[in-house]
């Protein structure tokens, strides 16, 4: 929550983490340890599985993100935050849903509009830090291949088997968040990634007032790259085509910072990923430097059953960036 009535000496630090998808939860339940205050805007481009029948059958913005990013920053036990991402298997109408879906489905039923359900969740479940859909309607994703085709739906992007020359959106001048965009303008730092980057990061930046606000912020601004590639959406990408295509898109140097991992994965775990299409992302170090990015590099992977960012890890140079901005505007 916002702490009025501070100083930037008292206050914590005011953190905006933007983005979508798997990767932003792993590293929202680290940062939720540190003391910053937090706000996720998270976009609202899904068409895909539970998100997707939900949003076209009760002309909702897609719940799913939004879940993962609220069960991350949850206080609750573990066997409640299992349960809210419990996906029912069978049942007439029911299975493909996450119960976590449903209970968005049912909250915004309840109150009226989606943001105000998220909202009224957000105080169930404890969260820690405040959770902001990118816009309050559901936004449909475009991208333009390179051959000039045109494919519609986050879904369907990846799945085209061609490389995406741009991504847009619809509708194109989608009025943001009153919220979000204050909570970028309240900013200390912002923070972009990690995530799919053509359906889950760029879709927030290409709500208008959004990337103006994050264009104009005096925030230390940072991007976390992906680890490994996405297949059909980012092949053969390097950290700085990850940054050409954020420019591309918004025609602006954004980040202060990059983020990006410089461990080992172990060969075996890069056999399965490129079964999949997938490797891991290069870092094109002195290319990336050249441009003005200041790169932190470290060992930011762990492998379980998938790569993921070592939250922790993410979360301490995250914050130490942080606390020396704030250092040096004090």
């Amino acid at each position: 929550m916002k702490q009025k009535g501070t100083t930037p000496e008292e206050r914590l630090p005011r953190i905006v983490v933007i983005g979508g998808g798997t990767g932003l939860s792993v590293m929202l339940r680290g940062l939720k340890e540190k003391p910053l205050d937090i706000t996720a805007i998270v976009t609202v481009a899904d068409d895909g599985g539970s998100s997707g029948i939900l949003r076209s059958e009760l002309q909702m913005p897609p719940p799913g993100d939004i879940r993962n990013v609220l069960i991350a920053l949850a206080d609750v036990e573990p066997l409640l935050a299992q349960m809210l991402q419990y996906r029912f298997n069978t049942g007439t109408g029911l299975a493909g849903h996450s119960l976590g879906n449903l209970m968005l489905a049912a909250m915004t039923d309840i109150s009226g509009d989606f943001v105000t359900g998220v909202r009224e969740l957000s105080r169930v479940l404890a969260v820690r830090g405040r959770v902001l859909p990118a816009a309050g309607q559901a936004i449909v994703l475009h991208a333009e291949m390179e051959d000039g085709s045109i494919v519609t739906g986050e879904s369907n992007i990846p799945k085209a088997g061609q490389a995406i020359k741009r991504a847009f959106i619809e509708p194109a001048e989608v009025e943001p968040l009153e919220e979000a965009v204050e909570a970028i303008r309240e900013a200390d730092a912002i923070l972009i990634g990690p995530g799919s980057l053509y359906t889950s990061i760029i879709p927030n930046l290409l709500v208008p007032k959004l990337a103006e606000a994050i264009v104009e912020s005096d925030a230390v601004k940072m991007f976390v790259c992906n680890v490994m590639t996405q297949p059909g959406e980012t092949d053969d990408y390097s950290v700085g085509d990850h940054l050409d295509a954020v420019h591309a898109h918004i025609g602006h140097h954004l980040f202060d910072y990059v983020i990006v991992n410089n461990g080992e994965i172990p060969p075996q775990v890069q056999e399965r990923y490129a079964e999949k299409g997938a490797k891991a992302v290069h870092l094109d170090l002195e290319e990336v430097q050249s441009r003005g990015y200041k790169v932190i590099a470290d060992r930011l992977v762990l492998f379980r059953t998938y790569l993921r960012h070592d939250a922790a890890r993410l979360s301490h140079h995250i914050y130490q960036l942080v606390e020396d901005w704030m250092n040096r505007k004090r």
